[in-house]
């Protein structure tokens, strides 16, 4: 463990101690009080991975980089430590329990995908014995508890606003959700959205030939002016449509990825191949500008959505991605998505410390 990394551990040590109480009224207040986000990677083998990925059967092949090949389980082995609290221990049994015959949906891509198949698999290692189905229709996948009647879904959905076939073509609506979708989230009492990085894909990688801005059609567009008035509109729809008392809503932010090592001070790199572990300090960034119109589009709204903000944490997780042992393990290098157990469990955490202190 480096210096910075004692430190921190030093630092939080009464926290920890303080924190293996039952979360009560105290570590309730002191909870709302802390940023969970600002904090820095620990190295803690004796409770992380928090779960193995050969037992955990809803994992993808894709994220299963021990499967895969992957030999090093230091990027394993990790805890996202805040500067001023400890996170509370998740607990699955306790996640079921305070979601008894609820329904959980996350909405977006394949990030959406890595955060759900993550979730199942730490429910599934600290309540093994609950019985869970999994069943998956089209582009949504769902995970059932039997024993606590709750639902976690995947509902594919890379844009959240509307796509439709045309006849010159495939139209990206930036004004306009689905109905069928707009119906889909009115039904559930958790809702995790997420959108970004297929706002990048172009040419034969985009699934639209036209993008619609009120009446006008347009070949292309700025991406990051499409992403906004998307937002805008996702925005709309939950201001007018959700009951925020009813329903909790969070937006997860931009999941970043490490596709270029010099950024990180190593020019000789090319990517986060080889790449073992966490950095200390972030390298130097003003933040993307994806994630300030995110931020804006959410302080404008006049329902409360809280943001997952998991941007700055992550970009530290260099070591995290599959590289070579993801997608056909060694046919390819995702430096985008992330190995399981890994940095999706840290958002997991996250959500589940947010899930509390709401």
């Amino acid at each position: 463990m480096g210096t910075f990394g004692i430190a921190i551990a030093l630092l939080v040590l009464p926290i920890i101690l303080e924190n293996q109480i039952v979360c009560g009224k105290q570590i309730i207040y002191r909870l709302k009080k802390c940023d969970i986000y600002q904090g820095g990677w620990v190295y803690d083998p004796n409770s992380y991975p928090l779960y193995d990925s050969s037992l955990c059967p809803f994992l993808d092949h894709a994220f299963d980089c021990q499967k895969n090949g992957r030999a090093d389980e230091l990027y394993l082995k990790y805890r996202w430590q805040p500067y001023s609290c400890n996170l509370p221990t998740f607990d699955g049994e306790d996640f079921l329990e305070r979601f008894r015959d609820k329904r959980i949906l996350f909405v977006g891509d394949s990030l959406s995908l890595n955060q759900w198949r993550s979730l199942t698999c730490m429910i599934h290692a600290t309540s093994p014995q609950s019985g869970y189905t999994i069943k998956r229709i089209g582009g949504s996948s769902t995970f059932t508890s039997k024993s606590h009647n709750v639902s976690l879904m995947l509902a594919r959905n890379a844009f959240l606003v509307r796509i439709d076939q045309q006849r010159y073509g495939r139209v990206l609506k930036l004004d306009s959700i689905d109905p069928a979708d707009g119906k889909l989230w009115k039904e559930y009492d958790v809702l995790i959205f997420d959108t970004w990085h297929w706002w990048l894909h172009a040419s034969r990688k985009q699934p639209w030939d036209f993008i619609q801005d009120g009446k006008t059609l347009h070949r292309d567009m700025n991406r990051l002016v499409a992403y906004e008035k998307a937002l805008k509109t996702w925005a709309r729809w939950v201001d007018k449509n959700v009951d925020t008392k009813e329903t909790k809503v969070f937006f997860q932010s931009i999941s970043p990825s490490h596709w270029n090592a010099s950024q990180w001070g190593y020019p000789e790199g090319r990517n986060c191949t080889a790449e073992r572990k966490p950095l200390v300090v972030a390298y130097p960034r003003s933040k993307h500008p994806a994630e300030v119109i995110l931020e804006k589009v959410l302080s404008d709204m006049s329902k409360p959505v809280v943001l997952l903000n998991v941007t700055g944490l992550s970009q530290l997780r260099k070591d995290g991605h599959p590289s070579i042992y993801g997608n056909g393990a060694h046919l390819g290098m995702d430096c985008t998505h992330w190995c399981l157990p890994g940095v999706p469990d840290t958002w997991n955490q996250l959500l589940y410390t947010e899930l509390i202190r709401n």
